[in-house]
């Protein structure tokens, strides 16, 4: 059976889901009002495709199953699903919501890609099914990086949450449900304290954008993209596991080492990141580097699926 996704906004994130739809088979019809976005969309699902194929590509895939339409009510109708895009501004959000919501039929599904509103922020304004306006919160680069974080507002039921998670599952996504809506859902909140963490760093000259990503590539980084945090310092507790880690470096928590609240984006520091990333980027262009990025993300997850714990039998665990 066909499906459809339906696109509002086709930024990065946007074309993201794009890409991932039109590679998982399913057609795609998409809004925009920039007069630039089919032809930068078709761009980007040019430059995804060699990775998305290199990945496999389900039966009938082609990016020819994308439509640009002039309308949002055009946009949605004959949708299975649809993800919103709009820049984050929560009154943009809400203004877009409330129109797919009195556009779509009460059954379909509409996830939000905000990588911080609350869900029930974002239903507010939606008058004739509120509780299937969802947080579907994906990572960049959405084509190929599984995680979509799924948060259900206070008009939402389980089994509204449950029939998303089923259909994220059709765009070979990993859905994690979030148990309750808090600012910044869970990934996010994890990366906005390593973001600080790392502006304190370059901005007090203890390392500059480089060696910060230095000690998260060659260290912490490999055992992350595997074993994530908690059963990483499970391993660090020895045969005893974590609680002899936690009896041996929980002390360590009430040390000054960590600086969670962000320093001021002075221009010092602002030209600090930006002079740093591009001696990084050594002249290559984002789109070089997004291929790049993607040959071994590519690689990376035909390796890491060997070792997820599916593979062992373990289903339902992470």
């Amino acid at each position: 059976m066909s499906r459809q996704l339906s696109v509002i906004g086709t930024g990065v994130i946007g074309n993201g889901w794009i890409a991932r739809a039109l590679a998982r088979g399913w057609d795609v019809v998409a809004f925009d009002p920039a007069p630039e976005a089919p032809a930068r969309t078709r761009a980007f699902v040019d430059n995804a495709w060699a990775s998305l194929t290199r990945q496999g590509l389900a039966e009938g895939a082609s990016p020819a199953r994308l439509t640009f339409v002039d309308s949002l009510e055009a946009a949605v109708a004959g949708a299975d699903l649809i993800q919103e895009n709009v820049p984050e501004r929560l009154d943009l959000k809400r203004e877009i919501l409330a129109a797919l919501d009195a556009a779509a039929a009460p059954e379909v599904l509409i996830g939000s890609s905000t990588s911080g509103f609350k869900p029930s922020d974002l239903q507010r304004d939606c008058a004739k099914a509120p509780g299937r306006v969802i947080v579907a919160h994906p990572f960049n680069p959405v084509y190929l990086l599984p995680l979509v974080e799924l948060v259900g507002g206070e008009a939402t039921r389980p089994a509204e949450v449950e029939r998303a998670a089923a259909l994220y599952r059709e765009l070979e996504m990993r859905p994690l449900v979030v148990r309750r809506e808090i600012e910044g859902h869970i990934a996010d909140r994890l990366m906005e304290a390593l973001w600080r963490e790392a502006l304190h760093l370059v901005n007090d000259g203890v390392a500059t954008t480089e060696e910060v990503d230095a000690a998260v590539v060659y260290g912490c980084g490999l055992r992350w993209s595997l074993m994530g945090t908690f059963l990483t310092f499970h391993l660090a507790g020895g045969e005893a596991g974590m609680r002899h880690m936690l009896e041996q470096f929980g002390p360590a928590l009430k040390l000054p080492w960590t600086k969670l609240e962000a320093p001021e984006l002075t221009e010092e520091l602002i030209d600090r990141v930006v002079d740093g990333c591009e001696h990084q980027a050594a002249g290559r262009s984002v789109s070089e580097l997004d291929r790049r990025r993607d040959d071994f993300l590519v690689e990376l997850l035909d390796l890491v699926q060997k070792y997820w714990p599916e593979a062992e039998g373990l289903e339902g665990r992470i």
